[in-house]
């Protein structure tokens, strides 16, 4: 165990952060996020440098803290830069399903015969398009992208099925990048 571990993340051309009662705000070329980066044993500045995260003592859990506060930096600096996109596929093989996005609004008509439509309201910071048989959600900001292609997929599933056998539904195919088989 060590005493005191130190940090500088360096930010991207373009990016500026600012800290206010333990909130990390960045500005980009995207646009802003913030982020509630508060505890007692890790100390979150903004510097000439960059962001710099300081730990005085550095036990298992400092370092847990440390590298989670670390990653969400990383992923802010990500979102104001670049950007994140989920990717979402319909598949409907017995029953034609209808999928239609309007404003923060999702509406799935005909899911396996029912006659009542499904729908799902975005939280802000996650926009939704349509095109053809795929969905694509993106945004700046990785939790609200993330969860809203999580209740997208989540709108479709049937309980007391067997999710390994193939079923009608909205899957998500494509995760920042990554695809998923």
């Amino acid at each position: 165990m060590t005493n005191e571990t130190k940090e500088i993340i360096s930010l991207p051309e373009g990016v500026t952060a600012s800290i206010d009662n333990g909130v990390l705000s960045l500005q980009g070329p995207k646009g802003s996020v913030s982020k509630n980066l508060i505890h007692p044993r890790v100390i979150v500045s903004v510097g000439s440098e960059g962001v710099e995260i300081i730990s005085q003592k550095f036990s298992k859990t400092e370092k847990k803290l440390f590298n989670t506060f670390k990653a969400h930096i990383k992923n802010l600096m990500k979102g104001v830069t670049e950007g994140f996109e989920y990717k979402l596929k319909i598949c409907s093989g017995h029953f034609p399903m209808n999928v239609s996005v309007k404003g923060n609004k999702m509406e799935v008509k005909n899911f396996i015969g029912e006659s009542v439509p499904r729908t799902l309201t975005f939280k802000e910071g996650a926009e939704v398009k349509l095109n053809g048989e795929m969905i694509s959600v993106t945004g700046i900001n990785k939790e609200l992208v993330s969860q809203a292609a999580a209740d997208i997929e989540q709108l479709t599933r049937r309980v007391g099925f067997d999710r390994r056998i193939f079923q009608d539904g909205i899957y998500i195919v494509e995760k920042d990048g990554k695809v998923i088989e």
